[in-house]
């Protein structure tokens, strides 16, 4: 049997089209007439996704190759990421280097708008011995519009997915949420 499933808002397609029960019996007019001009790409032969939902955020290609860089080379200390919303794609914003401070990261990240962030956090454990986490924030201020808030919050998954590696997941709204107790904390 055929599985239809959609990301994002709808759940099964079965649920909302009586007309997929039997896909190769109904013509592409009849999912048309189904969705209302909803627009949906193919994944493969077994999967719909909606084009225009927000959770389908397109990553740039940069974003992977200095987060590669970042884990593999240390070539940065953190690494901010910002969702340009015309180009419908998230992008490096900034880069921090090795010698940058965990003071340096925080002020990198704005007071009134979303981020995505991966900190390089070093720290010695208990044993005395030198020890790196990868630490992945979104970043998502009060101060913020509702929509940046939507629009940050959907994507998230799809673009952690994009980034290998990661140790240790934050969602800080104000700079105590992500200091470097808080991170230190979830490095044990």
């Amino acid at each position: 049997m055929l599985g239809l499933f959609i990301t994002g808002q709808f759940g099964l397609l079965d649920e909302m089209c009586p007309a997929l029960r039997n896909p190769f019996q109904h013509s592409i007019f009849s999912l048309e007439h189904c969705f209302r001009g909803q627009k949906f790409e193919a994944l493969g032969s077994n999967h719909l996704q909606n084009a225009n939902a927000a959770s389908g955020m397109a990553v740039h290609d940069d974003c992977k190759l200095k987060f590669l860089e970042l884990k593999t080379k240390r070539t940065y200390r953190f690494i901010v990421y910002k969702i340009e919303e015309k180009q419908k794609q998230v992008v490096v914003e900034k880069l921090g280097e090795p010698t940058d401070s965990y003071e340096d990261f925080a002020a990198s990240l704005p007071a009134n708008d979303c981020r995505y962030a991966v900190y390089d956090f070093d720290f010695v454990t208990e044993e005395n011995c030198q020890k790196s986490r990868i630490v992945f924030i979104a970043w998502s201020p009060d101060a913020s519009r509702v929509r940046s808030k939507m629009i940050y919050a959907s994507s998230k998954d799809r673009f952690k997915r994009e980034l290998d590696g990661i140790q240790i997941e934050l969602q800080a709204t104000d700079p105590t949420e992500m200091g470097l107790d808080v991170i230190r904390s979830r490095s044990n």
